[in-house]
């Protein structure tokens, strides 16, 4: 059963999707099978990896309101272990439609429920808020990854999204943990910018990934080309920082990834008369 891990932060541009999408293919150029959901309305995830959103009729928006399961919106990128769940500009109503229906928060966790033996991770792309979407994410997630931006609001909110992440915790998913903090955006000529990773660090402890994502062009260019940035330039620095991101996410997961292929691998043992 594969883990899933929800990319959440409701402060807009910090770096969410670029870091939902570029982990979702770092991991699955390490022949991890990956599933990337487009669980924002803006489809950002989806055409960041070559699928134009005004184009999908099956997405995370239809297995929301129940017309079609999650089987059904899984679509193959061009990136080898690498499939999404598109999403689409419909899916800014899903919330009110959602709303008065029975056990509402579970119904992405139901969805995944079916598929989840197919991948080794699940990674869902939020949306900057901490609605009913964001609600649906955590509560069907093994562990969330939060982009935190190395800039003056750094911390801005995040403690509204921890509190959301307790609350979770308490009535929804026990079972829901903080994978990591990642710093993203970060130039590390800008006094400023270190002193926001020092107070991360003090915040977070051991959460905190030692990969930072630094500024980069190539990396804010990939997405106009609808590649993650590992197929635009696979020699840039952003592609560095995510290949060494998904590298401790993999590492942090060694034991998890073990016991799971050992409950999914049949036994070869014989009895006798077999």
């Amino acid at each position: 059963m594969g883990k899933v891990i929800a990319v959440a932060n409701q402060k807009g541009g910090v770096g969410k999707t670029t870091t939902a999408v570029n982990l979702a293919a770092s991991l699955a150029a390490t022949e991890h099978p990956t599933l990337l959901l487009d669980f924002d309305p803006q489809s950002n995830c989806t055409s960041g990896v070559g699928i134009d959103p005004r184009t999908v009729t099956a997405t995370s928006y239809e297995v929301l309101i129940g017309a079609i399961t999650l089987s059904d919106a899984i679509r193959s990128t061009e990136m080898p272990f690498l499939d999404l769940v598109p999403s689409h500009i419909n899916l800014v109503g899903a919330e009110i439609e959602m709303i008065d229906v029975a056990e509402r928060e579970q119904i992405l966790k139901n969805a995944l429920r079916p598929i989840r033996d197919r991948y080794d991770f699940l990674v869902i792309d939020c949306p900057p808020s901490l609605g009913l979407l964001t609600l649906n994410a955590l509560t069907a997630a093994d562990s969330v990854i939060i982009p935190v931006q190395a800039e003056y609001f750094a911390l801005e909110g995040l403690g509204q999204l921890l509190n959301t992440i307790k609350i979770v915790r308490t009535n929804l998913n026990p079972a829901l943990d903080i994978e990591g903090v990642v710093l993203t955006m970060f130039d590390n000529r800008l006094r400023l910018a270190n002193q926001v990773a020092d107070e991360v660090r003090r915040y977070f402890g051991e959460r905190v990934f030692k990969t930072i994502v630094q500024r980069n062009v190539r990396l804010s260019e990939a997405p106009s080309f609808g590649k993650p940035v590992l197929l635009y330039d696979a020699a840039s620095k952003g592609t560095r920082n995510y290949i060494s991101l998904a590298g401790e996410v993999l590492r942090r997961n060694e034991q998890f990834l073990a016991e799971s292929r050992a409950v999914s691998e049949p036994s070869t043992s014989a009895g006798p008369g077999e």
